[in-house]
């Protein structure tokens, strides 16, 4: 995307564990590796997304299937990592190994607490996971084969209550720890694999509050994108990618300001543009980021078929000039950085 500049050497006097490359890709979220994936279609799904927010990047599922379809790779990704688990999957001991199977099938892992009626708040007797019905058969009710021999804290909900249930699963060597009160009934969820993500990738995109990974999704300005938008935010998305060559249309400027009154806590971002009045009216339509770039990239037509687009050099320094005076990151095809950093970067070049 840039192969039509080049930067001149400079001096070094910086060591490598120097250097910070974290950047915001919004208003309210900050990316330790700036790394972002296309919005556009079929480039995104759970598994990237889930190591791109292990690894401090974060990806965007995309909008190329149904509402139900890319709100399930969604969950994948919420779930995949947790803190205190506040909303585990629960059973209740009259259903059946078909039931879990099933579970482990949507949700992409295999092991749920027991309740009395398969909800939080009511009394824990057991665990089931994917080593107790390997050989079960899928009528086998869970009570038959459920692990009832558990080790269990009881929880305060507090940050202490999880350092010290990570200690436990540490010390007795357990996948999962059932966090509970004092009449035994379910809480909570602390998982192995938690631990071990936070520990193995310290730069991970985590949500402030409940640790899970953070995930955006893509969304179109055609019918259909606020009943998308319902379902996406239900599941926990904390982004919203509007996928559009041409940002610069009612069609989008309407689709932000329905998203922004409806859901404040979520950061939109539009796009794409190329110049200063493009994001002018996102900006103002009140955008938490934008998508600069048309035309560039091997598989972007729009120059050829449509005859409109800049050189992306240019539309970064131009747009991301304009925007940091409203704090507004761009977000560059072929790269991203945060507004300052893009500025001086391609003032040098």
């Amino acid at each position: 995307a840039y192969d039509d500049i080049i930067s001149l050497p400079g001096y070094i006097d910086f060591l490598l564990s120097d250097i910070n490359l974290s950047s915001q890709i919004s208003k309210n979220i900050k990316l330790k590796l700036p790394i972002v994936s296309s919005p556009m279609d079929t480039v995104t799904e759970s598994q990237m997304a889930i190591y791109m927010a292990l690894l401090g990047g974060i990806g965007i599922i995309h909008a190329n299937n149904t509402t139900e379809e890319q709100v399930k790779e969604v969950m994948k990704v919420k779930r995949y990592s947790n803190g205190i688990i506040e909303e585990p999957v629960i059973f209740n001991p009259e259903q059946t190994v078909a039931d879990v199977r099933r579970a482990i099938e949507y949700y992409g892992f295999s092991g749920f607490p027991i309740t009395i009626d398969g909800k939080v708040n009511s009394k824990l007797l057991g665990m089931v996971s994917g080593r107790d019905i390997d050989f079960a058969e899928d009528e086998e009710l869970l009570k038959n084969i459920m692990t009832t021999e558990l080790i269990t804290l009881n929880s305060s909900g507090s940050s202490s209550t999880l350092r010290e249930g990570q200690e436990i699963i540490k010390k007795n060597k357990i996948n999962r720890l059932p966090l509970v009160d004092d009449d035994y009934n379910l809480i909570s969820l602390i998982c192995k694999k938690d631990v071990k993500n936070k520990k193995n990738y310290p730069n991970a995109t985590r949500h402030n509050e409940t640790l899970q990974l953070m995930v955006g999704a893509a969304i179109s300005t055609h019918p259909g994108y606020k009943e998308r938008s319902d379902e996406l935010v239900k599941a926990g998305v904390d982004l919203l990618v509007l996928d559009s060559s041409q940002g610069n249309s009612i069609f989008q400027v309407e689709a932000i300001e329905y998203l922004k009154n409806k859901y404040p806590q979520i950061d939109i971002i539009g796009g794409n543009v190329v110049t200063v009045d493009q994001a002018k009216v996102l900006i103002d339509a009140g955008v938490d980021g934008l998508r600069v770039g048309m035309g560039i990239g091997s598989i972007c037509t729009t120059q050829e078929v449509c005859g409109v687009g800049r050189p992306q050099a240019t539309s970064v320094f131009k747009v991301a000039e304009y925007s940091r005076h409203f704090k507004v990151p761009v977000i560059a095809d072929g790269g991203i950085s945060n507004t300052g950093h893009i500025t001086k970067a391609l003032s040098l070049g």
